[in-house]
């Protein structure tokens, strides 16, 4: 074995008689090397432009969830949030009151969702990070932060004193009746808009805890779920059964990632879309190794001839070009790897390429597992194309 690896060594760096098979042989592993580059620089791409994506659904996402699973509502009394600050793992978890609420400010009315939240929420989301204009809440205030496309839609103020936005629900128990007000409606006035996205910033509106429970007419200790920040290296199976158990069996637990089920579908499915489009260029190069190595079996017939009689049996001889054919695909892929892994890491450490128009570098991740997958791709691939190469090899 390691004299048919010699004749392969020997075969990968000695120069052909012939110009035409040298110049193949170049092409061939050039080929090699820019389509394994472009694999690896596309799937960093994909994966900065995923973290990107992702930034602004993290920001406003917590950790996990916690909901009912039937109904809208969960019981939190003190006994139990005594208990959950002694589960290992957490950091901080704040109690909300959400529910869909009709706004109405100067002739102009949008429906959004109001996000009633405590002074413990900035511990679990760092929301007055994200304010544009004004303030985050004031404890024990009328006051609600609007997102930013909902008070360019409607016209908001911050610190308006003179025009307050009502908030209205529809009325709980209700009595037939023809001049009640079917709506229960709640002043408020605006003291910041916060920006995260588009999507987000004219879906919610924030209010204190206090303000959501008078408007909603929700009793004490009621929540419409509880949102948790724990540390990076929380055990997740653990933590949940200990959630579960304080809680109780009525109530489902979400990360982030099923959160955003949907979100994150369709990010896998374009990674998936993405590799098979790039693994195909990868096919196409890969033919030309075939090419050059079927070149070469054909100018190597006299030097083959003379290893029979020496010996070497025909599976061997098989086994060297198939060797030869990985030779060149390991060395071209590997060059392309640590030329592109260059190109990745200069761009996350030292930006030179920009979104057009802005002034915003282009997002890309240098990923060890991008790096496992591209060489993965290679090799199996690679194995196959040699292995159908060498086959021409016959008595």
């Amino acid at each position: 074995m390691p004299v048919v690896f010699k004749i392969a060594w020997r075969y990968f760096f000695s120069k052909s008689g012939q110009t035409v098979i040298n110049r193949i042989n170049r092409i061939a592993l050039l080929v090699i090397v820019v389509a394994t580059a472009a694999l690896m620089i596309v799937l960093s791409a994909f994966a900065g432009l995923k973290d990107f994506g992702l930034s602004f659904s993290n920001i406003f996402d917590p950790d996990y969830r916690v909901t009912a699973t039937q109904g809208k509502t969960i019981s939190f009394d003190s006994t139990r949030i005594a208990r959950l600050k002694q589960v290992d793992g957490i950091v901080a978890f704040s109690p909300i009151l959400e529910e869909k609420v009709f706004l109405s400010f100067k002739e102009k009315n949008q429906v959004a969702y109001l996000k009633g939240v405590g002074i413990d929420y900035l511990s679990v989301i760092p929301a007055d990070s994200l304010v544009a204009v004004g303030e985050w809440l004031i404890p024990d205030t009328d006051a609600i932060v609007a997102g930013y496309s909902i008070g360019a839609g409607m016209d908001l103020g911050v610190y308006d004193y003179s025009s307050f936005l009502n908030i209205s629900i529809p009325r709980k128990n209700t009595k037939s009746g023809l001049r009640q007000n079917p709506f229960y409606t709640q002043q408020a006035v605006t003291i910041g808009l916060y920006q995260i996205s588009e999507d987000i910033d004219k879906k919610y509106i924030f209010s204190n805890l206090g303000f959501a429970r008078n408007l909603l007419q929700y009793p004490p200790n009621t929540f419409s779920s509880i949102e948790i920040k724990v540390l990076s290296e929380a055990n997740t199976k653990d933590l949940k059964k200990e959630v579960q158990k304080i809680l109780g069996e009525a109530i489902e637990i979400k990360d982030r990632a099923q959160l955003n089920t949907a979100l994150y579908k369709m990010l896998n499915t374009e990674h998936l879309a993405i590799y098979l489009i790039f693994t195909l260029v990868l096919i196409i190069a890969l033919f030309n190794v075939v090419g050059a190595l079927v070149m070469m079996i054909l100018e190597k017939r006299p030097q083959m001839t003379i290893l029979k009689a020496m010996g070497i049996s025909q599976q061997n001889l098989r086994y060297t070009f198939f060797l030869l054919g990985m030779l060149i695909i390991l060395f071209g892929g590997g060059l392309g790897i640590v030329l592109s892994s260059v190109v990745i890491l200069i761009q996350q450490w030292i930006p030179f390429i920009h979104v057009p128009g802005t002034s915003l570098p282009y997002p890309v991740k240098w990923e060890f597992e991008n790096l496992l997958l591209v060489m993965a791709t290679l090799i199996v691939l690679g194995s196959i194309a040699s292995a159908w190469a060498s086959r021409g090899i016959k008595r």
